[in-house]
């Protein structure tokens, strides 16, 4: 079987995730084929996508919003993600127990001698009576009921796990201000999430798999776990193995693979890139070593925005005053020094609509 060195594994994931060369796809499109971006905090999936797409205009992420193409909700790992209306639909229901279950961990005490159902079906029925609410709103409105589980513990409960909801703009656009406001997935993209058909078999969980293989591969089977957060997709994995391509990694972990995704040259350029918190090509991993070292891998958890060069975590990076400010992690040559500060700028001008391009390495 084919050993594939990390150099090899972190060029496949650029490629996958659109950092060798900047895309010609349109906002749904890119979003569908990153698998959806990480989105807790509202402004990092424009900074993720200027770094993947040619010539991207925020105001195409804002019209994919308002125009309901993408939504924002909580998916993977129980975190918000940006994902395409489709995926939506087609991937909530699968991650339900998840949610329902990290959840209900932290405030199992609480939520002591609540009948889980009767607060879904009370919680649904608050959000289609009215105008999108706030989670302050709607847990507020379940204390009359259930006022010893405590608001907070109802609200995290009802809005991120037990009913399907979406975060509906001016939440997550470029200029927009404004707290959270939830709607029901079903009212605001009109179609209900899709039900599996058999735990762990059905169409949308191998689905899943090979979109994840897509967006990331090659990966392990820990790899897709740590990704998504559920641990119930070993028969879907099973399910589609004969479609697949294997190899090994220097750990002696075996890959998996589409069979005609791309796997550069390790010898391939890779340009300088500045990543936003919580990248998915961070984050996608439960070995996460193909794109950072061992003694930096804190920073892909601490949500810390990071740099690429050649193809791995270098430099962090923040912004203060209109000036791209980067904290290097290791030595960088002259050329990466020059190629980091021009692509810097470049960020500068554009996450301050082209009125400062500066930018500087600090350390």
């Amino acid at each position: 079987m084919t050993v594939l060195d990390t150099r090899a594994l972190g060029r496949a994931t650029l490629a996958r995730q659109l950092l060798l060369d900047r895309a010609e796809l349109s906002v749904p499109d890119a979003v569908a084929q990153l698998c959806g971006m990480q989105a807790q905090e509202p402004r990092e999936p424009f900074t993720g996508l200027w770094a993947r797409l040619r010539g991207f205009d925020p105001s195409t992420l804002d019209s994919a919003l308002t125009g309901r193409e993408v939504v924002r909700m909580h998916l993977m790992r129980r975190t918000v993600h940006l994902v395409t209306a489709r995926d939506a639909l087609a991937w909530r229901d699968r991650h339900a127990a998840m949610l329902r279950q990290r959840v209900f961990g932290v405030y199992r005490a609480e939520l002591d001698g609540v009948d889980l159902d009767e607060l879904a079906a009370e919680g649904r029925r608050l959000l289609s009576e009215a105008e999108p609410r706030s989670t302050a709103d709607i847990a507020k409105a379940l204390m009359a009921r259930w006022p010893k589980a405590g608001q907070r513990a109802l609200g995290e409960l009802v809005i991120s796990a037990l009913v399907p909801v979406v975060q509906l703009p001016p939440r997550g656009l470029w200029k927009g201000k404004g707290g959270v406001r939830n709607a029901l997935l079903s009212s605001w993209l009109g179609g209900e999430a899709a039900a599996p058909e058999g735990e762990g078999t059905d169409p949308a969980g191998e689905d899943l798999v090979r979109r994840y293989l897509a967006a990331f591969g090659p990966a392990a089977s820990a790899d897709l776990r740590s990704w998504c957060g559920l641990a119930g997709l070993p028969a879907a994995v099973s399910a589609v193995r004969d479609e697949l391509v294997s190899f090994r990694d220097e750990r002696g972990r075996e890959l998996l693979d589409l069979p005609g995704a791309p796997r550069p040259d390790p010898g391939t350029p890779a340009p300088v890139r500045f990543l936003p918190a919580f990248d998915n090509a961070l984050l996608g991993y439960h070995d996460r070593s193909r794109v950072i070292d061992d003694e930096h891998k804190g920073v892909s958890v601490a949500g810390d925005r990071v740099v690429l060069v050649d193809g791995r975590v270098s430099a962090t990076w923040t912004v203060r005053e209109g000036t791209v400010l980067v904290a290097r992690l290791r030595t960088l040559s002259r050329a990466d020094r020059d190629a980091v500060v021009a692509e810097g700028r470049l960020l500068a001008g554009f996450l301050s609509d082209g009125t400062e391009n500066r930018a500087e390495i600090t350390t």
